[in-house]
């Protein structure tokens, strides 16, 4: 829920600005889906969204003097709605200058109110998103692949910034739930070769032990080191990843803690965990790029095979067909200090032996395929459905 508080000048007559007021807030929120709070700031900060609406000129010092209170509970940044009328935006942007004075952030909104109903929306989205992510629990099984050795994260970095813990918990209590898991047989409806229908009971085993840890340490996302799987159990954790992502519960591959907290804040975002991927082919020139992986989460896909994982021959690997069309491409560095987000489409899905089994080719804007060459994240990223850059670089801002 948004609330909206109020300051006023007091040289100014309450009942005229009263009515322009609520003429004003009726057409931002036409349903009335706002809690609206006056002057009284007592528990500003504990909603979704919190607005403070500058109703007229002359109420910079009633701010100034209300700050500290809000400074004490730890508030770095302030919205400050206006009409535009009775002075209220020369007051808006005088209190702004002075935030920006102090060393915080803030931002006048102002304009149609369709680019406020807009805006006040998308604000909204992040602020949920941001609670949403706060106290999360992220399991690291396994530690990440090793060579991942750019794909690590910052433990102090992700509370920090999230709000969210790093759990690190032994492979080896993986394989030993791996061990007693209850299985599922291949369905019998569902084509698929010999070896991969031979491994696929196991690979459930790993999705229900995968559970039980979930479970066990109050997880709300893991990442797997699910290449030692092969030598260890002989099977893969493509089928439990693309379940879990199916869910909506993040899961991400090799251990890699960056990719899953991209794909954690896009759950938290739109509602989609999102492709975890690798370019396998860049042209800079045209701008498209061919990425791949052995998992895809089963709700992006309009259609799906089972097939064996790439590297290995092994196991349950998934090889997607994903929708064309609009797509953003997202990733967090370990610290969080840094993101690559760019849109784009998707233009068709292929399938050759020599790769991994998702493969989808998007096409970019070439100075953002050119980032791949030059300052990449890693090697994963994110592929997104829709065009979601602005939302991401809010969250991020």
């Amino acid at each position: 829920m948004t609330a909206v508080y109020t300051i006023t000048s007091g040289l100014h007559d309450e009942a005229s600005v009263k009515a322009i007021s609520d003429a004003f807030l009726r057409q931002i929120f036409p349903d009335g889906e706002y809690d609206f709070k006056g002057p009284d700031f007592k528990d500003f900060g504990s909603h979704d969204l919190d607005l403070i609406y500058v109703r007229t000129g002359g109420a910079e010092g009633i701010f100034k003097q209300l700050l500290p209170e809000m400074l004490a509970r730890g508030i770095s940044r302030y919205y400050l709605l206006t009409s535009g009328k009775s002075n209220s935006l020369a007051a808006s942007l005088e209190i702004l200058s002075y935030l920006r004075q102090q060393g915080l952030k803030g931002e006048v909104l102002h304009g149609s109110a369709e680019y406020l109903k807009k805006r006040i929306q998308a604000l909204e989205t992040v602020a949920r998103a941001k609670i949403a992510l706060h106290g999360a629990r992220i399991g690291i099984i396994g530690q990440p692949s090793d060579w991942l050795i750019a794909s690590h994260a910052d433990p102090m970095a992700v509370m920090d910034r999230l709000g969210a813990k790093l759990v690190e918990i032994p492979m080896e209590e993986l394989l030993k739930e791996i061990a007693q898991a209850p299985s599922s047989p291949a369905p019998a409806e569902v084509p698929m070769a010999a070896e991969v229908r031979a491994s696929y009971p196991g690979a459930t085993q790993i999705y229900h032990a995968l559970k039980v840890l979930t479970e066990r340490y109050s997880l709300n996302a893991f990442t797997l080191r699910c290449f030692d799987l092969l030598t260890t159990v002989h099977n893969t954790g493509c089928l439990a990843l693309a379940s879990f992502n199916a869910d909506g519960f993040p899961a991400s591959c090799e251990g890699d803690v960056p990719a899953l907290l991209s794909m954690m804040i896009a759950q938290a975002l739109l509602g989609c965990t999102g492709f975890q991927a690798n370019p396998s082919r860049i042209d800079t020139e045209s701008g498209e790029i061919l990425f791949a992986h052995c998992t895809v989460p089963f709700n992006m896909v309009r259609d799906w095979q089972y097939d064996t994982h790439f590297e290995s021959g092994i196991g349950v690997g998934i090889h997607g067909e994903l929708p064309e069309g609009p797509v953003t491409v997202f990733k967090v560095s370990g610290k969080l200090d840094r993101h690559f987000v760019a849109e784009g489409n998707l233009l068709y899905n292929q399938y050759q032996d020599n790769l991994c089994r998702t493969q989808a080719v998007l096409k970019l804007k070439p100075e953002d395929a050119r980032y791949f060459l030059t300052e990449p994240i890693g090697n994963h990223h994110i592929i997104l459905p829709g065009h979601c850059a602005d939302l991401l670089n809010e969250f991020l801002g």
